[in-house]
């Protein structure tokens, strides 16, 4: 199932794994505004549905957007609330790259109009969308699960010191799904990766927004570090590296399709 900017892959389980920093297109009339940063589209979390490609056979839902978190972040608050208070972070229609370089021209940035105009164009879609699928997975299963899928740079200064976890699990603080699940999640052998649960990442707006446990509709979020399947300086693909997380990825999706079918 597709529409002009997202695409929905038809599951069984009551599963739904979420992509929203997988897009990497850009219309033409925002290209035209954009310098050659924003048009690099560099801050993509790469690669999202090609590491998780096994979950398909697995039964669970795939949501992947067409467009770049460049044109609009689908994990912000419409409203441009940051979620990290007194953290820098990017807008909810980014003007700056993970760098602090600008990704529009002089005077091109969107203004006011424009952030609303996507909003309705891009963001919404996408989250009705979220929202469909998991009160059909809950009406159907009597449980939802949602595993938001991001990756990022292992080195960001603009965002934390140092170098990135490998796995950063989110949950809002323990809010956004049942303890069990990530007592499950945390006793998963991830070495030689290091892993954390509620670090720098706590979980973004998807994750906050939709997590009802009282319905049984439970999210959590993982910031996977790039350096663990990918190439940093080239943005390119590493086969030998990816094959080594695949395993980590695929056990924690087993264990998250295990707690939404128990």
């Amino acid at each position: 199932m597709s529409n002009s900017t997202y695409t929905l892959i038809q599951g069984k389980i009551p599963l739904l794994i979420s992509m929203p920093h997988n897009g990497e297109a850009i219309p033409d009339d925002i290209k035209a505004k954009m310098t050659p940063v924003g048009l690099s589209v560099q801050d993509t979390d790469w690669y999202m549905d090609k590491l998780y490609a096994f979950a398909i056979d697995l039964g669970a839902y795939i949501l992947m957007p067409k467009y770049s978190r460049y044109v609009i972040d689908l994990n912000r608050d419409p409203t441009g609330i940051n979620l990290y208070p007194g953290s820098d972070t990017t807008e909810l229609c980014p003007t700056t790259s993970f760098e602090s370089k600008p990704l529009y021209l002089p005077e091109q940035s969107p203004d006011v109009a424009e952030n609303e105009r996507r909003v309705k164009l891009y963001w919404q879609p996408y989250h009705q969308a979220i929202q469909a699928t998991l009160d059909k997975l809950q009406q159907e299963f009597g449980k939802a699960v949602m595993l938001e899928a991001h990756s990022i740079a292992s080195v960001v200064p603009r965002f934390f010191d140092g170098q990135l976890p490998d796995f950063n699990f989110g949950t809002n603080n323990g809010v956004s799904c049942d303890e069990a699940l990530v007592t499950a999640i945390e006793a998963l052998d991830y070495s030689p990766y290091s892993q954390v649960t509620n670090g720098r990442f706590k979980g973004g707006y998807i994750t906050r927004a939709y997590a009802d446990i009282g319905r049984n509709i439970h999210t959590l979020q993982l910031e996977l570090s790039q350096r663990t399947y990918m190439n940093e300086d080239t943005l390119e693909y590493a086969d030998e590296k990816a094959e080594q997380v695949i395993p980590k990825l695929q056990n924690l999706v087993n264990t998250m399709a295990d707690f939404a079918q128990s």
